[in-house]
Parts: C-alpha cells; sequence; structure tokens
C-alpha cells in the first residue's frame, strides 16, 4: 500500500472518530423541563402549592385518603409465598470480640461495670 492511501485512509478514520466523540460526548441534549411544581399528590385537589403549609382540613382530608387505602392481601395465600423459610443463622460470640472500650488508651485500666 502507498503511503498515500495509508494516510486518506487514517484521516478518514480519525475524521469518523471525531465525529461520532461530537455525537456522544459534545452535542447538547435535549431542552431538560422545568422544575417548577405542577402539582403534589399529597394535596387535595385545588389546594394552593405557594402556602407552605396545611390546614387541618386539608390535613384531615389527606388523612382520610390514606385511611381508604386498600392493599390486597392475597399474595400471602399463594404457593411462592408459602414456600418460603427462614434461613437466617445464629451468630454465637466467640469471646474475641476486642477491647471493653476501643476509644480508651492503651493501657487504661477498666473499671468494673463500666463496660456499658
Amino acid at each position: 500500500m502507498s503511503p498515500k492511501i495509508k494516510n486518506t485512509i487514517i484521516i478518514a478514520v480519525a475524521g469518523v472518530v471525531l465525529i461520532a466523540a461530537y455525537f456522544l460526548f459534545l452535542r447538547p441534549g435535549p431542552e431538560e423541563a422545568s422544575l417548577e411544581p405542577v402539582g403534589n399528590p399529597l394535596l387535595p385537589a385545588g389546594a394552593p402549592l405557594s402556602s407552605g403549609t396545611l390546614n387541618s382540613g386539608d390535613f384531615l382530608s389527606l388523612l382520610l385518603n390514606v385511611k381508604n387505602i386498600k392493599l390486597d392481601d392475597a399474595i400471602f395465600n399463594k404457593p411462592a409465598f408459602l414456600s418460603l423459610s427462614d434461613s437466617s443463622i445464629t451468630l454465637i460470640p466467640d469471646g474475641t470480640e476486642g477491647r471493653p472500650n476501643p476509644f480508651a488508651p492503651f493501657g487504661a485500666a477498666v473499671e468494673p461495670g463500666a463496660e456499658d
């Protein structure tokens, strides 16, 4: 291969790499949405967003909305849930846990009853 063809191929590959790098890293992304509040699902419909506090009526209606939530407990009767088993292990200390007070200076006397 002649040096002229090699140089042309190298320049073409470098150009493709630069174009790909531009599209991957330097191209401006889509315009981000503004951070203005559009509504709060915890507030009753029509409640002002700028008040910052809920009055007692708003709080009561919010509390009543939470009270009306129904959870389906049918999952606890499914075979997959019933086949679960407890695989926890009991850890037994071996007696080498460390100093009674790890923050005390070395050589400090340990007072009886101070191992709380």
